[in-house]
């Protein structure tokens, strides 16, 4: 079976990720804590880091019949075909959703494109980037790209080594 990423309607997240477990389907829906304010009180809530998506591992020629659960409204695709996601790209989401701390709200507009990068201590070992921004003296923003998104991370200098050549290192 292979994941692929569904579309959902907008704050349905949650539900198709409900509906499509209690069916008896794989599904991922990366999350992280977030602090919500309102104007009476704040709450810690979990919220979806790539809006309006859920990942199912299915087989392909039961993908269509997703469109039978509520929220369901389409597929990714790459070249009018249903785009598979690597089991890699889940797992780095996995991983990013374990540290939500590192995740930085910067976009990487702001920032030039910089030196390649791999992780090779800590929490997130093993992710490959680039370096984007200094941070003081003991900081880098990292952006490391996964299923077509970017995400800036808040890394430690001392986890990060430069790749030589674009060629991976061995932690």
């Amino acid at each position: 079976m292979i994941w692929y990423a569904i579309y959902t309607k907008p704050r349905f997240e949650k539900k198709v990720e409900l509906v499509l477990t209690q069916a008896g389907y794989e599904v991922f829906l990366p999350l992280i804590s977030t602090i919500k304010q309102w104007s009476d009180r704040k709450k810690k809530v979990k919220v979806p880091i790539i809006p309006s998506y859920v990942f199912v591992r299915i087989d392909e020629k039961y993908l269509f019949d997703l469109f039978q659960f509520n929220g369901v409204v389409g597929i990714l695709k790459y070249l009018k075909k249903p785009a598979v996601v690597k089991d890699y790209e889940i797992e780095n989401l996995k991983i990013i959703c374990q540290h939500p701390d590192v995740i930085e709200s910067k976009k990487l507009a702001d920032y030039k494109p910089g030196t390649p990068i791999q992780i090779t201590h800590g929490p997130l070992t093993g992710l490959y980037g680039e370096c984007v921004e200094v941070k003081g003296k003991q900081r880098l923003l990292v952006c490391v790209k996964n299923l077509g998104l970017e995400f800036v991370l808040n890394v430690p200098l001392s986890y990060i080594e430069v790749m030589k050549n674009n060629e991976p290192l061995n932690p």
